[in-house]
C-alpha cells in the first residue's frame, strides 16, 4: 500500500483533492425555507458545478510539477464559467421573483448568486491545497490540510446577521383615523374599512434599532430592508393575495435617529418568532456601508499634507 502510494503520488494526490473539493461543495450546499437551490435538480446542477470545480483544483497542482504552464489556462476557463454560474442564477431568481407576492428584491438576488460564484472558488482552494500537500509531502498530510481548510469553508460560507448591526423588539401597530404606525413611525395611509380591520386583526409590528451608525445606513439601504420582509413572509407566511396593495409588507424609517419599522400581516401571529427571523436576516454584502470607516469620522484624521 505505502508503495503503491509512493510511486503513484500524482494520481493519489488528485483523488484526494478531487474527494475533498467534492467534500466542501457538499457542505455549503443547503435546501433551506427559502427553497434554493431547488431539490432534487438545482441541487444536482450546484453539485456536478463543484465537481468541475474540485477536479480543476486538483489537477492544476500536478500540471504545475511539471512545468506544464499552459495549464493554468483552464482555471482561466473556470472563472468564466463561474461567471455565467452567477448570471444564470441572476435571471433565473430575477424570473421567480416577480411570481412571489413578497419578493427577495435585486439586492437579495445578486448576494445569492455571488455566493453561488464564490462557493466554487472555496471548492478550488480546498481541493488545491489538498493535492499540493498529498504531492508535496505524503498523502496523509493532504488530507489533513484539507480537513483544515473545511473548517475555513464552514467559516466562510456564511456572512453575519441582523443581531450583529441591530437589536429587535415588538412595536405597537395602531390605526389613527386613516393614518397607520408602528409604534411612533408612521407606515401608510389606510382608507378602506375593512383593510383598517383586517390591519387591527392581523397586524404586527418590529422596531429595529440599529447599534451604530454603521447599521443606520445598512438598514436604510431598501435591498436589505426588503430581504427583512421577505424572510419574514417566508417563514411566518403573509395574509395577502395578488392585486392587495394595502395589505402588502412595508418598512418605514424613522427620519431622527435611524430605527426602522417593520410592519407585516403574518399567517401566524408569533411575535418571539418573527423577531428571532429579523435577528437572523441576512446582512446582504452590497448593502453594507460604513460610514464610520471615513477619514473625515476619526479622531485621528488630519488635514491633507
Amino acid at each position: 500500500m505505502h508503495q503503491f502510494l509512493v510511486h503513484n503520488k500524482f494520481l493519489v494526490g488528485v483523488l484526494a483533492g478531487i474527494v475533498l473539493g467534492i467534500i466542501s461543495r457538499m457542505l455549503m450546499l443547503r435546501t433551506d425555507y427559502r427553497q434554493y437551490p431547488t431539490h432534487t435538480h438545482g441541487r444536482i446542477i450546484h453539485i456536478s458545478l463543484g465537481v468541475i470545480a474540485a477536479a480543476l483544483g486538483a489537477v492544476a497542482v500536478p500540471a504545475l510539477f511539471n512545468k506544464d504552464y499552459t495549464a493554468i489556462t483552464f482555471l482561466t476557463l473556470a472563472a468564466q464559467q463561474f461567471r455565467d454560474v452567477r448570471k444564470m442564477e441572476r435571471e433565473t431568481l430575477t424570473k421567480i421573483d416577480e411570481l412571489e407576492l413578497v419578493g427577495r428584491g435585486s439586492t437579495y438576488i445578486e448576494g445569492i448568486a455571488m455566493m453561488f460564484e464564490g462557493r466554487n472558488y472555496l471548492v478550488i482552494m480546498t481541493a488545491m491545497l489538498t493535492s499540493l500537500f498529498a504531492i508535496l509531502l505524503n498523502v496523509w498530510i493532504g488530507i489533513i490540510a484539507g480537513g483544515l481548510s473545511l473548517l475555513l469553508v464552514e467559516k466562510l460560507k456564511s456572512g453575519k446577521s441582523m443581531a450583529h448591526i441591530a437589536a429587535v423588539k415588538q412595536g405597537e401597530v395602531r390605526i389613527d383615523g386613516p393614518d397607520l404606525y408602528v409604534d411612533d413611525i408612521y407606515i401608510m395611509n389606510v382608507g378602506l374599512k375593512t383593510n383598517q380591520e383586517i390591519i387591527a386583526e392581523r397586524g404586527m409590528g418590529f422596531i429595529v434599532m440599529p447599534y451604530n451608525a454603521n447599521g443606520k445606513v445598512t438598514i436604510s439601504n431598501l435591498g436589505q430592508r426588503q430581504a427583512i420582509l421577505f424572510d419574514l413572509a417566508t417563514i411566518l407566511g403573509v395574509y395577502r393575495d395578488s392585486g392587495e396593495p394595502m395589505l402588502i409588507p412595508l418598512t418605514k424609517l424613522d427620519m431622527k435617529d435611524g430605527r426602522l419599522a417593520v410592519f407585516l400581516l403574518p399567517q401566524e401571529l408569533d411575535a418571539d418568532k418573527g423577531k428571532e427571523i429579523i435577528l437572523r436576516a441576512p446582512i446582504l454584502e452590497s448593502a453594507v456601508r460604513m460610514p464610520t470607516e471615513a477619514s473625515v469620522n476619526k479622531k485621528e484624521a488630519v488635514d491633507h499634507g
